[in-house]
């Protein structure tokens, strides 16, 4: 068992109704090239960031699963059972069987106590060092909740995330930061306009510039939600969503 990769995010993947359209969508905003990945069980693309650097997946929603288009994470565990047992006991759910890949690993979709979904993955390669995020990489982790109190407990006693000071924001209450050897992501309290959203993870894919980054969204079909709006720090977001409907975020660094 590889303890140093508890806690670590070592995927995303696109769970979308046409993944072919969406791969191509991605490609051209966040400059990904697409590769067929042979041993899944079903059609599954790579979305790479070089020809040896995957940054996540994509794939088609298996029939008889009726959830709308959306990117999911997954977090290193050292033993799945272990992970899933100890989720269970802090007050989350399993909400898939265990998924086995020959060669890649094991992994069991979960929720977490304020029912915000997420999975956990035992990887059976090595996995490189974490390393700060770069062009084309998922940069930031923000969960939209019901309780970011009561979520950044969960999720630091799960996986051995460290809180870090929360920010301020005024009316909108609390932002909970959380990093492991960098910081990774944020929680925070859903606004009153959200009211109708389940709790969520979000992810931000990083960008050398935001308004040129958002102007491609627009450009091939997604829509812009939020922003362009500079954060604290000095860098840059844009909340969108893509033609299929799955909400995404771009990230410009500060600098």
């Amino acid at each position: 068992m590889n303890e140093a990769v508890r806690g670590q995010i070592l995927w995303y993947e696109l769970l979308t109704t046409n993944m072919k359209e969406a791969g191509e969508f991605y490609s051209k905003v966040v400059g990904w090239t697409i590769a067929p990945f042979p041993g899944a069980p079903q059609p599954y693309d790579m979305l790479m960031r070089s020809e040896h650097e995957p940054a996540g997946g994509v794939m088609d929603i298996p029939d008889g699963m009726n959830f709308p288009p959306h990117w999911g994470m997954y977090v290193g565990v050292p033993k799945l059972e272990d992970a899933v047992a100890e989720i269970e006991r802090l007050g989350g759910t399993a909400m898939s069987p265990v998924i086995e890949i020959p060669g890649v690993g094991r992994m069991r979709t979960m929720m977490d106590p304020q029912q915000a979904v997420f999975s956990v993955y035992e990887s059976a390669v090595q996995q490189p060092p974490e390393a700060e995020r770069q062009i084309g990489e998922v940069s930031w982790h923000e969960l939209m909740t019901t309780d970011a109190e009561a979520a950044l407990k969960f999720y630091t006693e799960l996986f051995g995330w460290t809180p870090v000071p929360p920010m301020d924001m005024g009316p909108m209450g609390k932002y909970y930061m959380f990093k492991r050897t960098f910081e990774l992501g944020g929680m925070m309290n859903k606004l009153a306009e959200m009211a109708q959203v389940p709790p969520h993870w979000g992810l931000y894919f990083r960008v050398a510039d935001i308004n040129a980054g958002a102007a491609r969204v627009t450009a091939n079909g997604g829509t812009i939600l939020n922003g362009p709006m500079e954060i604290p720090g000095g860098g840059w977001i844009v909340n969108c969503m893509d033609p299929q409907g799955a909400a995404f975020s771009l990230h410009q660094a500060a600098g």
